[in-house]
């Protein structure tokens, strides 16, 4: 008997088998280093039934951390097969368990004990498999076998950290708040009731693929083929959508182009707890920045922005610091990420400081803004997060040892935290307050696109940070968060809760 099959063949088999009265008990996972608690589980599952099947993760939807899973889907469906208790495998088609469920439509849906309790899942995903099992007239049952950890096996013999990862690591492993997975679930869930006003400019990513065909026959350029385009949310509307799995109410204070050609792809582009609240500024485009990329490496060649960065005029600087003013006190913290193009005076930096409990800032420097756009003009802000780079342009300073710049900029702009980010070198946060530098190096081991990356790094810091949660643990969340952004294109994905949770959770195992 063939056991690797299809999902469809497996539909039927098991159609087949339930109308011979067959009872078919279903195992539904990723797999990813097959052993003994996996063993034990499917010995007592397959006790509950006749027929033993189990249905596994594909690649793509694997969310057990970076570099998973360490087996492809087929060795994982092979490593299963062999087993005598197993009678079928099938790589899962959806994302998830649940439609699975409803289309197999097994007797009983079996997970470990671990599972049980559903307030303990990452995912949020056990209690709504259960329902699908029990819409199909099915039951869901739990082995009294634990799983043991693929993670924790996997971290401890085969994932590839540096010395200072380790160290990093290992700081943060000693704190009992974050010695389980349940403890660091909650602390991610606490993040939920926050709300968060994010103030700047609404930026759309314009990506438009190319292939080279060569010099022209009568110009000295380099003629392109246009392939295909992509656009994706920048600037604050991706900062808005990273912080929707996390926080329940968003507020969006932003501006676009006067014509307002781009709302509709904005708002439908948002999810539904994103609140938008949007100034139309006069004599402009919603800003745009269109890049080409050769198709095959996926190398930037060069782009062409569509911007009016001069300021708002005193009418417009207003109504737009009325709007926020009015949004500014019924908010838990601000996230400002300033892009130079014009929305925020020094006027307005001075009132979002001045007026709210907690603000976290990041300014760009951009080929348009090089030379007049500065940090200063947030003077007392909580949270500065800029790029080596940044700071050493504020500072008129490019040879010294970044350690005391830091300490410099922080004592300049009477900041509570300055973070500091140097790519591949990771990122440093200077505590004002109590004179601690504390160091987090980068994790990410791919990298396609670093455009929002810093973005990224500053709502996650800033909530965390916000909640007074540990400086250490609030950075790996950051490091982490910027690993899995410069995987992709622009913002094309965003923050996903359950996968950092499952991340963090794998790396502190």
């Amino acid at each position: 008997m063939k056991k690797i099959i299809s999902v469809k063949s497996l539909e039927k088999v098991i159609s087949k088998l339930k109308a011979k009265g067959k009872k078919v008990v279903l195992c539904h996972g990723v797999f990813d280093l097959l052993h003994i608690g996996h063993i034990k589980h499917f010995k007592e599952a397959k006790k509950l039934g006749d027929i033993l099947v189990a249905t596994v993760t594909q690649d793509k939807y694997v969310n057990k951390g970076p570099n998973r899973p360490i087996f492809s889907l087929n060795t994982r469906m092979e490593s299963i097969a062999a087993l005598k208790d197993i009678d079928y495998v099938a790589p899962n088609i959806f994302s998830n368990a649940i439609q699975l469920i409803k289309m197999l439509k097994p007797d009983i849906y079996c997970k470990g004990k671990d599972y049980k309790n559903y307030n303990l899942d990452a995912t949020s995903q056990i209690k709504k498999e259960a329902a699908a099992i029990k819409s199909v007239g099915g039951k869901i049952t739990y082995t009294g076998t634990v799983l043991f950890s693929s993670s924790k096996i996997i971290n401890q013999t085969s994932l590839n950290l540096s010395n200072e990862q380790k160290s990093f690591l290992n700081r943060i492993k000693k704190k009992k708040e974050f010695n389980t997975d349940n403890k660091i679930l909650s602390i991610i869930n606490s993040f939920s009731n926050l709300k968060v006003l994010i103030i700047g400019e609404t930026i759309i990513d314009e990506y438009v693929f190319c292939e080279a065909l060569g010099k022209s026959g009568k110009e000295p350029i380099l003629v392109m083929r246009d392939m295909y385009k992509e656009r994706y949310l920048g600037g604050t509307a991706a900062i808005a959508k990273n912080l929707s799995s996390f926080c329940k109410q968003i507020t969006l204070l932003s501006s676009i182009g006067q014509k307002s050609e781009e709302k509709q792809f904005i708002k439908n582009n948002l999810q539904k707890n994103i609140k938008t609240v949007f100034l139309n500024k006069k004599k402009s485009p919603t800003v745009t920045k269109k890049r080409f990329i050769e198709h095959i490496n996926k190398t930037k060649i060069f782009g062409v922005y569509s911007l009016n960065d001069q300021p708002l005029d005193s009418e417009q600087e207003k109504i737009f610091n009325n709007k926020m003013l009015k949004y500014i006190n019924s908010h838990d913290l601000v996230i400002v990420s300033d892009y130079g193009h014009g929305l925020i005076s020094d006027n307005t930096a001075k009132l979002i400081v001045k007026k709210s409990k907690f603000v976290a800032v990041n300014t760009q420097l951009n080929s348009s803004n090089l030379g007049f756009h500065v940090i200063s003009k947030y003077l007392g802000a909580n949270l500065i997060t800029i790029n080596e780079t940044e700071m050493r342009h504020e500072l008129r300073n490019k040879i010294d040892n970044r350690m005391p710049l830091i300490k410099m900029l922080a004592k300049k702009l009477k900041s509570k935290y300055i973070h500091v980010t140097s790519g591949e070198m990771g990122s440093v946060v200077y505590n004002n307050s109590t004179n601690e530098i504390i160091s987090c190096p980068a994790f990410a081991d791919k990298v396609m696109d670093k455009v929002g990356t810093g973005d990224s790094m500053l709502a996650i810091l800033a909530i965390s940070l916000y909640k007074k949660f540990d400086v250490n643990f609030s950075m790996f969340l950051s490091a982490l968060v910027a690993a899995d952004n410069v995987q992709y294109m622009a913002n094309k994905i965003s923050i996903n809760k359950p996968s950092l949770t499952r991340a963090v959770q794998s790396y502190l195992k």
